[in-house]
């Protein structure tokens, strides 16, 4: 079993057939943890309740919803990000991430994989988003 970093290939499909709406205002988009025995890769095609953490705190089973998202283009590339997500009062160890939308039956959008097991004790738990840019943001098409 194994998390594996990728963008979820069905994702790619459903964006050229309207599937998601990523700007300001569209849709609501989820980010759900996983621990080290959940298996998510490029093959994933949608949300999953195997291996995701137990409830803690403010992490409740599906995740939480991701806030701020914002489509921009620079040049050629066009890029989405969302705010960083943080969960309070958790005690959790999370090795990896689906990003999925919500809105849309729950279709994956891409797979985060932490390089190693992540933990918060009685703490907070924060997945932090790479900068808003068309050469760093978590999704970018060139």
């Amino acid at each position: 079993m194994a998390i594996t970093q990728a963008v979820a290939a069905s994702f790619k499909k459903q964006l050229l057939d309207g599937v998601h709406d990523l700007d300001t205002g569209g849709a609501t988009f989820k980010l759900a943890l996983y621990n080290s025995s959940a298996t998510l890769s490029s093959a994933t095609t949608s949300y999953t309740t195997g291996n995701e953490v137990s409830n803690s705190g403010q992490y409740v089973a599906k995740g939480g919803v991701l806030a701020g998202q914002a489509t921009s283009l620079v040049a050629t590339t066009a890029f989405v990000d969302f705010t960083d997500r943080s969960w309070t009062g958790v005690t959790i160890t999370a090795r990896g991430a689906l990003l999925y939308n919500s809105t849309a039956g729950r279709k994956a959008v891409c797979v985060l994989d932490f390089g190693a097991d992540k933990t918060a004790t009685s703490g907070t738990f924060t997945v932090q988003f790479p900068a808003a840019t068309s050469t760093a943001a978590i999704l970018r098409i060139a």
